[in-house]
Order: structure tokens, then C-alpha cells, then sequence
């Protein structure tokens, strides 16, 4: 996942606004970002500059759209925080994730599920 750029929270919220409408006009990307997000016109055009420079999303004529899906950012980020904060180590991560959760019998069914034959 380190071919994904770094997207940063307040990105991140406008990506999902991109994900869910794309490909979208840049004036109505600016008037859903001023909605949800509370963002002048200049804020909203600065972060999609932004953003095509790294990669993220592509502006052709008036139409933005994403070069990196919703999945690809998540993992990525899941990657660089197990990495910081477990080592890299899945299994400290879960351990450490149980001991502060009161999971149920059927949470635990339903990641040990999971854990052996993937999310089907």
C-alpha cells in the first residue's frame, strides 16, 4: 500500500464527499463541501489542487474523480498504524483491541470466522 498517498483527516472527509458522488462538477463538489464541511469555494479548489498533485484524484475539464479508492486509503493508513504502534504485529493488535473490548461470544465467533476464511 506505499504507492498510496498520504491523505490527511480533513482530506479524508472531502474524499469520502468525492467517493460518494464522483465524478462530480467542481461547483457542486464546492457546494457540498460548503454544506458538510463548512468550506469557502478557495479551501475546497486548494485541497483538490492538492490532492491531484499527489495523486489523488484527477480534475478532466469540470468533472473530479478519485485515482485511489476508499479501500486503498484505509489499508494504507491500517498499514502505517500497525507499523507505528504494534511493530507490524497483527496479533498485538488483536490482543491489545480484546483486552480493552467486552466482546461478546458472537464477536468472537464472528473474528475467529473471519480470521479463517476471510470476510464471505
Amino acid at each position: 500500500m506505499s504507492n498510496v498517498p498520504k491523505i490527511f483527516e480533513s482530506e479524508y472527509r472531502f474524499c469520502l464527499i468525492l467517493w460518494e458522488n464522483e465524478p462530480i462538477a467542481s461547483k457542486e463538489l464546492v457546494r457540498i463541501c460548503k454544506e458538510k464541511l463548512d468550506w469557502s469555494r478557495t479551501t475546497t479548489y486548494t485541497v483538490i489542487k492538492r490532492l491531484a498533485e499527489r495523486g489523488v484524484l484527477v480534475q478532466d475539464h469540470t468533472a473530479i474523480r478519485s485515482l485511489v479508492s476508499k479501500d486503498d486509503v484505509q489499508l494504507a493508513d491500517l498499514d502505517e498504524f500497525f507499523e507505528k504502534r504494534f511493530e507490524g504485529s497483527l496479533p498485538a493488535f488483536v490482543a491489545a483491541f480484546a483486552r480493552h473490548q467486552n466482546l461478546t461470544d458472537d464477536e468472537l465467533n464472528e473474528i475467529r470466522r473471519i480470521i479463517q476464511h476471510g470476510d464471505r
